[in-house]
């Protein structure tokens, strides 16, 4: 068994800290920022009007932002007014909202924890690959760990469903080529007309839940993080052996103290974003 893990002291965000010193907090690059992330998590080109709409600026501000950005490199128009990352600049993006997504989430699973008990995770949507981020590891003996860095199967991890569910169908194939459809224990789903209808549940239910799919004797339920338009790039679970869970009831309290903090977690990001 692996000992519990120290609690992680929750760090000042940068952007508060810098809005404090008043004076030298720039707004412009804030929102500069913000477009570049937004791009990033889109994986697609957008319009002046739907970054002018996500940023909340008006679109001659956006106008300049973004040709301010084009200038410097990071940013590619294309002959149909829309815009998109340069070559290059996604790895430095994703570094930035995966430090704001740390900072923001690691206090509320910590929180998780200790409210139910159990070991609560972060994982988030790469290229071609689900990863687990950060790991809150359960107070208790027997209990079920997770591994930072480790890469989720989409057909049978609940943070790997809960991610993909809200994938477009081309990002689903990515996915489900780059990590194979494979079969961990007699419960996981392999078939894909059977994970197009599990994908449709969790869409509908907005979780999604591992029985014993990717491990014996383990439940793990998962929550979506919603961005502001919808797109879903992380999400948090909480795991446990099947044996704790109790019935009906204590499922259901789990699953909605997951699903509250996960929209606590977008909230905390959409108030950092907007600073």
């Amino acid at each position: 068994m692996v000992a519990p893990k120290k609690p992680i002291a929750k760090k000042k965000d940068p952007v508060k800290k810098a809005e404090e010193g008043g004076q030298y907090f720039s707004r412009a690059v804030s929102k500069a920022l913000e477009t570049l992330e937004l791009l990033q998590l889109r994986q697609e080109s957008m319009t002046l009007d739907e970054i002018a709409r996500h940023v909340q600026l008006s679109k001659t501000s956006v106008f300049r932002l973004l040709r301010t950005l084009e200038a410097a490199g990071y940013v590619t128009t294309s002959g149909w007014g829309k815009y998109g990352l340069a070559p290059g600049v996604q790895g430095t993006v994703s570094t930035q909202w995966l430090a704001r997504l740390l900072r923001t989430a690691i206090p509320r699973l910590h929180d998780l924890t200790r409210d139910l008990h159990e070991t609560a995770s972060l994982a988030a949507l790469f290229d071609n690959r689900i990863e687990v981020i950060a790991v809150v590891e359960s107070p208790q003996t027997v209990r079920m760990s997770n591994v930072v860095g480790h890469i989720l199967p989409p057909n049978a991890s609940s943070m790997g469903k809960a991610i993909t569910a809200f994938q477009a169908e081309e990002r689903r194939e990515k996915l489900l080529r780059s990590h194979g459809i494979y079969r961990f224990t007699d419960h996981t789903m392999v078939d894909r007309s059977e994970l197009h209808r599990e994908w449709e549940r969790v869409q509908l239910q907005k979780f999604a839940v591992d029985r014993e799919e990717s491990v014996y004797d383990g439940v793990c339920f998962a929550a979506p993080i919603f961005g502001e338009s919808g797109e879903v790039n992380a999400a948090i679970s909480v795991s446990l052996p099947k044996a704790r869970l109790r019935n009906g009831e204590h499922e259901a309290a789990i699953i909605e103290a997951l699903t509250t903090t996960a929209s606590q977690i977008a909230a905390d990001l959409r108030s950092a974003a907007g600073r």
